[in-house]
């Protein structure tokens, strides 16, 4: 008697901590769909996600390494689509030495190719006026930001990432 209790007690045991186990995976799962930006990098990591450095991708597709502020959080990038989403903790402001502005909003997404950021949604620069930025090329020494109306900058001014400024609204 006390073995088949022994044997039914330790399967009971055995399915109440795999049920226990699928409830903290199930968890991380759901934790890891409904946050932005922040904590989800620790969430990828312990999930065993690694992902390069976001000064490190934009190098790798021949753009500058200081086009986003340096508090980035996060990103995802899709190399299928070329779809990337980078998550920024505020609205803010970043100044380049050449007195351009960049204004980003905490979500800031576009599709990625060689030498090329288009159909940004989340940026804008002021030209007398904040205006969207939709696209944004390089071509050697220099970077054209399309928005509105087309304006060239010199790269070097964005070689060196920067920390953003909060301010009060996109």
């Amino acid at each position: 008697m006390d073995q088949i209790l022994g044997k039914a007690g330790s399967y009971w045991f055995s399915q109440k901590a795999n049920n226990e186990l699928n409830s903290v995976s199930d968890e991380i799962n759901s934790v890891t769909n409904s946050i932005e930006g922040g904590t989800k990098w620790l969430v990828n990591k312990i999930k065993g996600t690694m992902q390069k450095p976001l000064p490190e991708l934009l190098k790798e597709y021949d753009l500058a390494i200081g086009i986003f502020p340096r508090d980035v959080t996060n990103y995802e990038y899709d190399e299928q689509t070329k779809k990337l989403v980078v998550f920024i903790p505020k609205v803010s402001e970043v100044g380049y030495k050449d007195s351009s502005v960049l204004r980003f909003f905490t979500t800031v997404s576009g599709y990625l190719e060689k030498g090329k950021l288009s159909e940004i949604d989340g940026m804008k620069t002021k030209v007398l006026i904040w205006v969207k930025v939709t696209a944004i090329t390089s071509d050697g020494a220099k970077l054209y930001f399309s928005a509105g109306m087309g304006k060239t900058r010199s790269r070097e001014a964005y070689e060196v990432q920067r920390d953003g400024v909060m301010v009060g609204k996109f």
